[in-house]
């Protein structure tokens, strides 16, 4: 499906799904008072509840990292998914058909094709995880994941199934399931035969293959019989929903500990994730018939977000054909933010074997980080050389060198570099030294790097910017304090402030934060538009914002707690008042500061400041006896 999300219906799917029934299926939520549910935040660790959930504005916020948004927002970050992705998967929960801007709406496609081809492949996930437990057909795989320790449950929790081995069991499950021949095609779950289509997988052990939102999208087929004259492992072939170089196997189950722990372990076959996680591994995961590469290295990268100190830990069998992936995935490892580590059994054992020998114990005490990767790979060039040979260190040296020097932490690099002169019996340490160094430079030079740290007024304006959880402010003080009330009052009670809050000047507003939350409102439409729809008026006032920063100020205001038991006309107008006065206050100090510095000069202008300091002082009076109805 191609295009943009009608906005209407991005619209239908935030009005459709409550936040906190949403929520709640990530953490547990109580009564936090005002209407709010609150509960331990999912994106960083804390002892006391500092996330907020407001159901009547479709909003979160946690006051203790700061993170916030609506519904979409909590399901992108916590699922690491994008907007497209969460407002397809919430309308298929919801039931909405969604249209797309580019391309037109078909109404064949009442649901989507995608959504069809996901259907068809959680149906057949079911239908085969049946076939394995109580399919008498089953007991070959049965025997199998038995004897690589695996039983019943295990099977379960993976949803590991068995294909039959007749021609079109699927395919005629799927047919009265009342999916078209096209879909089934399309899917490919079913693949042409002499007589219509038949099953593309027969008498093969299935794991079902997961995208990182849980969506079932492909599946990993294992031989069973002799008399199959395939490969040993047959994958779905690419479609519209799968790209075997795009997904992972158990990313589903291992995202929320890999985003937790900032740590990843890459194995190499579907039995191998599951020892792991049976183990304890449980940030363990697996390509799908092909190398790790630069897109697998995209999906870690969302649950390790860049952090410096995230690991990723590759395990690989120590023969040939093992130590060849292991290099190749050091092709990629500039790629990674995170440190990237080695891991290589006792015995060339992969993890299911080495559980199976030596127990769980053993496979945690494996993806402990070992062995960093680049010093794999150095230990991969070294060994083919002669260093008893002036020539052959020489030699060895010319295509290490190029490895440390791309090397992220440059104290790392220099501490590999007299290492590497170590290994290759080079006395003069510093030559070595100097020559990564060198390359190094070189490679920066060539924009062999990433963008150096900004500098300038772009790099003065990004640390003076205020943190996107609020203005380093101090509420003590009056002025901000109000200042914030009002706009809490606006966001989350626009009818006690409409339309007199409209009026309201951005220069009102002395934090700077603050003021830029006034104007996100006014670029909105104004409060008095939250008067009308109180949910679109949250979500206009969001998409508003200049920047994150700001977006986040919006998300906070709109879910903290008013700071009055009983909020009312009376103590919204005295808000108002408050902050109309004060900045009545100010213009009349900056009049009289203008008046002293014209003197006797300019009779005619100092009348004309005159005349409006006395035009602000009766204001002022009015304000002070007559409350809000002098605004």
């Amino acid at each position: 499906m191609a295009g943009r999300i009608n906005d209407e219906d991005v619209k239908a799917v935030r009005d459709a799904v409550p936040i906190d029934a949403v929520v709640s299926e990530y953490l547990q939520l109580r009564n936090a008072g005002g209407g709010n549910l609150k509960g331990l935040c999912p994106f960083h660790d804390e002892k006391s509840p500092s996330f907020q959930v407001s159901p009547s504005k479709g909003l979160f916020h946690c006051f203790g990292c700061q993170e916030g948004g609506d519904t979409i927002t909590f399901v992108m970050k916590v699922d690491h998914l994008t907007f497209s992705e969460v407002v397809e998967r919430l309308a298929a929960q919801a039931g909405i058909t969604l249209r797309y801007e580019e391309g037109g709406y078909n109404p064949a496609h009442q649901r989507g094709e995608r959504i069809r081809l996901v259907e068809a492949h959680k149906i057949a996930a079911e239908w085969y995880a049946e076939q394995l437990a109580t399919g008498p057909e089953a007991d070959t795989g049965r025997i199998f994941l038995a004897e690589r320790g695996f039983d019943q449950a295990a099977a379960l929790h993976f949803g590991v199934g068995y294909s039959p081995q007749g021609w079109d069991h699927l395919t005629r499950y799927l047919r009265g399931k009342g999916f078209t021949d096209k879909e089934l095609f399309l899917s490919g779950l079913s693949q042409e035969g002499r007589r219509g289509p038949i099953d593309r997988f027969r008498g093969r052990l299935m794991w079902p293959i997961r995208d990182i939102g849980g969506e079932v999208v492909g599946f990993g087929a294992r031989k069973l019989y002799e008399a199959d004259n395939g490969p040993k492992y047959l994958n779905t072939p690419d479609t519209a929903i799968y790209k075997k170089s795009q997904v992972l196997y158990g990313i589903d189950l291992a995202k929320k500990d890999i985003a937790k722990s900032s740590r990843a372990v890459v194995v190499e076959g579907y039995t191998d994730v599951m020892a792991c996680h049976l183990a304890g591994v449980t940030t363990a995961i697996a390509t799908c018939g092909t190398a790790f590469g630069g897109d697998h290295i995209k999906i870690l990268r969302r649950l390790l977000m860049d952090n410096g100190s995230a690991r990723v830990i590759f395990t690989f069998d120590g023969d040939a054909a093992g130590q060849k992936a292991a290099l190749r995935a050091f092709e990629d490892d500039q790629k990674f933010a995170a440190e990237t580590y080695i891991a290589i059994a006792p015995d060339n054992m992969d993890p299911c074997d080495l559980r199976l020998a030596k127990g769980d114990e053993a496979v945690a005490d494996l993806v402990e980080p070992r062995t960093p990767l680049f010093e794999f790979a150095l230990r991969q060039i070294v060994v083919r050389y002669d260093l008893d040979t002036p020539a052959g260190r020489a030699a060895a040296l010319d295509e290490a060198a190029p490895i440390v020097a791309r090397i992220k932490n440059s104290g790392a690099q220099h501490e590999v570099a007299v290492q590497l002169a170590g290994m290759l019996g080079i006395l003069d340490t510093q030559f070595v030294v100097k020559r990564v160094a060198q390359l190094a430079r070189w490679a920066r030079d060539r924009g062999g790097k990433g963008p150096a740290p900004a500098r300038g007024p772009q790099a003065y304006e990004s640390a003076s910017r205020p943190a996107a959880g609020g203005p380093a402010l101090n509420l003590r003080n009056a002025v901000y304090a109000t200042e914030r009330e009002l706009l809490k009052l606006a966001l989350q009670r626009p009818e006690l402030v409409s339309p007199a809050f409209d009026a309201y000047g951005i220069d009102e507003f002395t934090a700077a934060p603050y003021a830029a939350v006034r104007q996100a409102i006014q670029d909105a439409g104004g409060a008095e538009f939250g008067v009308k729809d109180g949910q679109e008026y949250l979500v206009r006032v969001r998409e508003a914002a200049p920047d994150d920063a700001v977006r986040a100020m919006v998300t906070e205001l709109a879910v903290e707690a008013i700071m009055r038991r009983t909020v009312d006309e009376n103590y919204a107008g005295e808000q108002l008042v408050t902050v109309r006065r004060r900045a009545v206050t100010r213009r009349l100090t900056d009049l009289q500061g203008t008046l002293t510095r014209l003197g006797h000069t300019d009779p005619a202008q100092s009348a004309a400041v005159q005349n409006e300091m006395m035009i602000l002082t009766r204001y002022d009076r009015a304000l002070q006896h007559e409350g809000p109805s002098a605004l």
